[in-house]
């Protein structure tokens, strides 16, 4: 078997020793450039190192295996691998018999330019946010590193909710998921809308609790107009996916999205920006095979 390992910042040659134990396993550093100089991807990272590794990833082909090792590790948490040892776990259980990989959907967002989307879209593993979440990712990546890791999230969004009025967002989606049938779905001021491939992110939040990465669907998080200080107490009700029993939230799903703003506003996607509004926002199917904890996990929060 021929491995290849990425390393994400912070990790080194020392940390990929215990993946390093069987003799019959060939390993290579880096990308590979074509499918043919490897039959698996190990990742040692964490949602930022990801992001900027899917579009080769999705090229490749290649069975992933994430080792979770970055300031946010939400996409590895979605999939079960919550600790090195989980991933360890189930590196051992791929070289073995290789039943355990999955294929999963991930999201794309396409900048739109002018009347019709931009040629080049950036995938996305976990969750796109715009408004009060692009603001707070935006903090939190100026914080240390280690910060980060260690509740950045939550850190920097104090002092930015109460410094972030709602804005008008219009949100449309498209049923069958092609550009140009667009139905409107939400139009009102409105602090932050998250469109979500995944159940989890910024450290844990359930921020779409009814996500799945093989139903070919995006899942739509919306908070409109809030005060300020009630908005303040609703964000730890986000940790058990509780949010959604709030009046003004919204939830929905849909294959493709829609955000316009009136002004143009920062586009993040797993923590990293992206772009800015307008965006169409959609959902490519089983377009990243990753190994998982077993054979039979079923990809969803539940059992993460």
């Amino acid at each position: 078997m021929r491995a290849a390992a990425i390393l994400g910042l912070g990790c080194s040659q020392k940390d990929l020793k215990a993946f390093q134990a069987d003799a019959g396993v060939q390993w290579r550093m880096g990308m590979p450039a074509s499918s043919d100089e490897a039959d698996v991807v190990l990742l040692f990272g964490g949602d930022g190192t990801i992001h900027r590794h899917l579009g080769q990833l999705v090229r490749l082909g290649l069975p992933v295996l994430i080792v979770p090792a970055g300031s946010g590790n939400d996409f590895a948490r979605a999939l079960g691998l919550r600790r090195v040892r989980d991933s360890l776990a189930a590196w051992q259980s791929f070289f073995t018999h290789a039943g355990n990989v999955r294929a999963i959907d991930l999201g794309v967002v396409n900048p739109v330019a002018g009347e019709a989307p931009a040629i080049h879209g950036r995938y996305f593993c976990c969750v796109a946010g715009v408004g009060l979440d692009g603001e707070v990712a935006r903090r939190a990546n100026h914080l240390p590193r280690w910060l980060r890791g260690h509740g950045g999230y939550v850190l920097s969004l104090a002092p930015t909710i109460f410094g972030f009025a709602p804005v008008p967002m219009k949100i449309m989606t498209s049923p069958d998921g092609t550009s140009g049938a667009w139905a409107p779905r939400h139009s009102a001021p409105t602090i932050l809308a998250a469109v979500a491939n995944t159940p989890v992110y910024g450290g844990g939040m359930q921020i779409a609790p009814q996500a799945k990465m093989d139903d070919g669907l995006l899942d739509v998080c919306v908070v409109g107009a809030v005060n300020r200080f009630k908005l303040l107490s609703l964000f730890p009700t986000v940790y058990g996916g509780k949010h959604l029993k709030i009046r003004e939230v919204e939830y929905f799903q849909a294959p493709q999205v829609r955000v316009e703003t009136e002004h143009p506003l920062d586009v993040y996607a797993d923590g990293e920006y992206v772009c800015q509004t307008p965006v169409e926002i959609s959902i490519q199917r089983a377009a990243l095979k990753v190994v998982t904890p077993q054979s039979g996990i079923v990809l969803n929060f539940s059992h993460a």
